[in-house]
């Protein structure tokens, strides 16, 4: 059975990891958009996983990704 949460934190994180963004300062970006998130509410909603699109779409766009592609082949396996 697939974990959905662990595959959605694991890209999230990837993301971070990828532009070396901390969430400290991923909570800095999201204000600039007008998103009010802590640092540690940024963490526990990634370290659970369950966060809604929105909250992914607010990190692509505060991260400056002009799209997002998602590669579901290797999910769950």
């Amino acid at each position: 059975m697939i974990d959905w949460n662990r595959e959605a934190k694991r890209l999230l994180r990837a993301e971070l990891v990828r532009r070396q963004i901390g969430y400290k300062q991923l909570a800095v970006l999201l204000e600039g958009l007008g998103v009010k998130e802590t640092e540690r509410s940024i963490a526990n909603k990634i370290s659970r996983g369950a966060f809604t699109f929105v909250f992914f779409l607010q990190c692509m766009k505060a991260l400056r990704r002009p799209a997002v592609h998602i590669d579901l082949t290797d999910i769950g396996e």
